[in-house]
């Protein structure tokens, strides 16, 4: 393969008005990242010596979303493929080869790519693809066995629509002839476009060789022109990172219901249920278990920890041996240490829990400390918010909050502090001691319970 510089270009400036969204087209997601990003990662792994990225709809959209080290080429009029690649002539080297790719075909990989670039040298490589039913796609036409042209679905002959090898779009074009042939390219065609493919004719009458490769797998080189294409994809993604999974030893109850949407680390005998969402970096110890229908967001799961169905998990990290739900909500910030039980119905936010400590019922615990083997009665709700501030409760080891306690911060709960059920404590609690902060309860003998006026039938 050739070691001449690589420039790659992206183009990504179709509106996507089939997609009938205000968000454009190549920021919607696949994998839980956006289809050019992915389509981005993809051409990084490839080392060039730059990247540009053409865009024209939503720009400002886009260049906010997509963070990355490349060329931002605006194209301000739609006006095809080859006109999208001219626009990014002012970065492209004198020498050496472009690459085309496009920013709503997400699932192209590195090995395609690497066998397209080492099949072209320094000619032009084309990636091909065979379908059963081409209608909407570039024909190839081929003379010899020879790739002498492309001809577009509207400007194609009844005969030429019966070829079934069509154009993907994917190129390798040699930078020494881009130019003369980008600028040689006219829009005399159904569509009145400059077509990027019309370089195939043009590099047949220069006498330089068309390589082409077909793709392994269609979905590898399958465009989004719509949400059934993206929904069919994203099942395709789905299934291979299931499959990985499967073979690096996690068990997958189903591996039909079962969703990754970032990267996962795991370790050995990892279990997860149905309908398990996973988003952003995951980090899974071994012999953990999540259970059904849980949603899980940037976190690290210590080992043996057990995750109980219908819970919730953003960007917090849990110890070992730990259990969780079900119905638990932990939000930003959340460190939750060794052997700790967070049970139903618990929300916990910015809060740390140290070995052993346990809230198992309809508690609130936000912007807390809690240290070890204390215990949260049900119905406890820490009242760190006082309309502008948040405040900090600390609660120290071996503490026991009765049941429907209101701590009011800023409060401190020293250790093996006990305070008395039904409770709203607003001052701090000394050690070794119980505080009990509620009203005497009084009966009132001679009170009349209001009763509704019956109505004579």
């Amino acid at each position: 393969m050739s070691t001449s510089e690589l420039n790659i270009v992206i183009l990504a400036a179709g509106k996507g008005t089939r997609m009938y969204s205000s968000l454009p087209k190549v920021l919607h997601e696949i994998g839980g990242m956006s289809m050019l990003k992915r389509v981005i990662h993809t051409a990084e792994s490839l080392h060039p010596d730059n990247i540009s990225v053409v865009i024209g709809h939503g720009k400002e959209c886009v260049r906010e979303k997509i963070c990355a080290n490349v060329n931002w080429v605006e194209q301000t009029e739609q006006l095809g493929t080859g006109h999208a690649v001219k626009m990014a002539l002012p970065h492209l080297a004198n020498q050496g080869r472009t690459l085309v790719l496009y920013g709503d075909v997400p699932l192209i990989d590195q090995q395609t790519l690497l066998d397209l670039l080492s099949v072209a040298d320094d000619d032009v490589g084309l990636l091909t693809d065979v379908l059963d039913n081409p209608t909407g796609y570039g024909r190839i036409i081929r003379q010899d066995g020879n790739v002498v042209a492309i001809v577009e679905e509207k400007d194609a002959t009844d005969k030429e629509k019966l070829i079934n090898e069509i154009n993907t779009g994917i190129f390798v074009l040699p930078n020494h002839k881009l130019i003369n042939w980008l600028n040689a390219l006219q829009n005399d065609n159904a569509q009145q476009e400059y077509y990027l493919t019309d370089v195939i004719a043009l590099a047949q009458q220069d006498q330089i060789p068309v390589h082409p490769l077909q793709v392994r797998a269609s979905y590898l080189a399958a465009g989004v022109n719509n949400k059934a294409q993206l929904a069919q994809l994203e099942r395709i993604l789905q299934q291979q990172q299931a499959t990985a999974l499967l073979a690096a030893g996690v068990t997958l109850r189903d591996p039909a219901r079962f969703d990754l949407r970032g990267k996962i680390r795991h370790g050995q005998d990892v279990i997860i249920d149905i309908n398990v969402v996973l988003e952003g970096h995951i980090e899974l110890g071994d012999n953990v278990t999540i259970g059904a229908n849980c949603v899980i967001k940037n976190v690290i799961i210590g080992s043996g920890t057990t995750i109980l169905p219908f819970s919730h998990l953003e960007n917090c990290s849990i110890g070992s041996h730990a259990k969780i739900g079900p119905f638990a909500r932990l939000r930003p910030q959340s460190q939750i240490g060794d052997e700790v039980h967070i049970g139903n119905f618990v929300e916990v936010k910015n809060t740390t829990m140290g070995t052993g400590s346990k809230a198992n019922h309809l508690t609130y615990l936000g912007d807390t400390s809690i240290g070890k083997h204390s215990n949260i009665g049900a119905g406890t709700v820490t009242c760190n918010y006082d309309g502008v501030n948040k405040h900090r409760t600390q609660i120290g080891n071996e503490v026991r909050i009765g049941s429907g306690n209101m701590l009011v911060a800023p409060l401190t709960i020293g250790d093996r502090a006990t305070t008395g059920a039904g409770s709203t404590i607003t001052r701090d609690c000394p050690p070794d001691q119980l505080t009990v902060a509620r009203s005497r309860q009084k009966t009132v003998s001679d009170w009349i319970r209001p009763e509704k006026t019956k109505t004579k039938k």
